[in-house]
């Protein structure tokens, strides 16, 4: 059995696929974060879209989402913090000129409605 994109000992049908077919919320930031990053491994757009909190989501176009999130390989995610309302965490993956990345971030979510939202990340 493989392990999930996010990391999790689970595989991917029982960790993170569930949210982002929408069969589950994500019960906690940290879930909505690790499953975005699955989404990103496997080009699921629409669900990185409609994740993103209404009051930014004008900051993120759909097309560029999409070329990111395609031109890359993900190779792993490493979170390093977490509370109720923050995870920071490093994504590795590999560009489209074949070179090692890592993207640093703390990211911020908010609870509306008992679905979480991506808001915005710190660099």
């Amino acid at each position: 059995m493989a392990i999930c994109y996010c990391g999790n000992d689970l595989s991917f049908e029982d960790c993170c696929k569930p949210y982002i077919t929408e069969l589950k919320n994500a019960p906690t930031a940290e879930t909505l974060m690790r499953s975005r990053y699955s989404a990103y491994a496997t080009a699921a757009i629409d669900y990185l879209v409609k994740t993103t909190h209404l009051s930014t989501r004008k900051n993120h176009e759909k097309a560029e989402i999409e070329s990111w999130s395609k031109s890359n390989k993900w190779t792993k995610l490493e979170v390093l913090d977490a509370t109720d309302s923050t995870v920071t965490f490093n994504a590795y993956f590999i560009d489209d000129r074949n070179q090692p990345q890592i993207h640093h971030e703390k990211s911020s979510f908010i609870l509306e409605k008992e679905n979480w939202y991506y808001v915005d990340g710190i660099y």
